[in-house]
């Protein structure tokens, strides 16, 4: 089984995950890239029994996705890194923001998502679905 750590730039926030994502997604909605800050968000999907937090307490921003979904982002009070995302229609779901891990070499994305929103210097795999919006299953 793989075991991965990770926390928040400051390290008040640690956690860990024992087991494999069931999707990891590049997301390029505006939404994304205005928590995080950057280009897009990458995102480990876990069930949250996988997830155990060793370290600190996020603080919670919930906000309304364009797909009309409550969104819940969490992150480091004192630093400000946001690690973990979830949302209201994928109860049981967390996502692990991937420049959250210690060591994310092993990383490979399966899916490229608003890539209408994806700005012109973003790279668009075309080896990995690629998604002009939010597909119903992911």
């Amino acid at each position: 089984m793989t075991k991965i750590t990770g926390g928040c730039l400051c390290g008040a926030i640690r956690y860990k995950i024992d087991g494999e994502p069931f999707r990891t997604a590049n997301c390029h909605c505006d939404d994304c890239r205005k928590a995080t800050g950057s280009a897009y968000a990458t995102n480990l999907f876990f069930k949250e029994e996988q997830i155990k937090i060793l370290q600190g307490t996020p603080k919670k921003f919930e906000h309304l996705a364009d797909s009309h979904n409550t969104m819940i982002k969490e992150f480091c009070s004192d630093c400000g890194s946001q690690v973990f995302g979830s949302g209201a229609n994928r109860p049981g779901v967390k996502n692990i923001k991937v420049g959250s891990i210690d060591d994310a070499r092993f990383v490979k994305p399966q899916v490229n998502l608003y890539t209408a929103h994806a700005l012109s210097c973003s790279y668009i795999d075309d080896k990995i679905d690629n998604f002009q919006g939010m597909p119903p299953s992911t």
